[in-house]
C-alpha cells in the first residue's frame, strides 16, 4: 500500500511558479491550491510518496 506525506505550502502571486518548481524538484506533487489570507497569497497543498 503506498504511503504520503503531506505539507501545506504558502504561495506569493508574484513567484508562485518558481515555488512551485521547487517543491516539485524536491518530489512533491501539487493536490490543490485554496485562496490565502490576503489576495497577495495562495495556499498550495502538496504531497508525496513516503520513503
Amino acid at each position: 500500500m503506498k504511503r504520503y506525506e503531506y505539507s501545506t505550502v504558502p504561495l506569493l502571486t508574484h513567484a508562485t511558479k518558481q515555488i512551485l518548481d521547487n517543491w516539485g524538484q524536491d518530489g512533491w506533487e501539487l493536490v490543490t491550491v485554496i485562496p490565502g489570507p490576503n489576495p497577495e497569497q495562495l495556499v498550495a497543498y502538496m504531497k508525496r510518496e513516503k520513503a
